[in-house]
């Protein structure tokens, strides 16, 4: 009736090259690449962090206020028995 899924159409030129996962070196090029990653990651720490400092910061005054602001009031009930 049909081709199978994958046979479905017949390409000449075309060349497809595959490795085997478990042909691959799987760290290649780890201890090469470290100094650039180091150097990497600190330039990306230097510009997101203020971000994320301004952020813990304005949650940690949020949640403090919060909680003042739903704690019960002692005076309200003073005259309570």
């Amino acid at each position: 009736m049909g081709l199978k899924f994958g046979n479905l159409i017949k390409m000449s030129g075309v060349t497809f090259f595959r490795l085997s996962p478990y042909e691959q070196k799987a760290f290649a090029g780890v201890v090469d690449g470290a100094g650039r990653m180091i150097k990497r990651g600190i330039t990306n720490f230097v510009t997101i962090a203020p971000f994320f400092i301004g952020g813990y910061l304005i949650r940690a005054w949020a949640d403090e206020e919060n909680y003042k602001l739903h704690r019960k009031n002692p005076k309200d009930y003073e005259n309570d028995t």
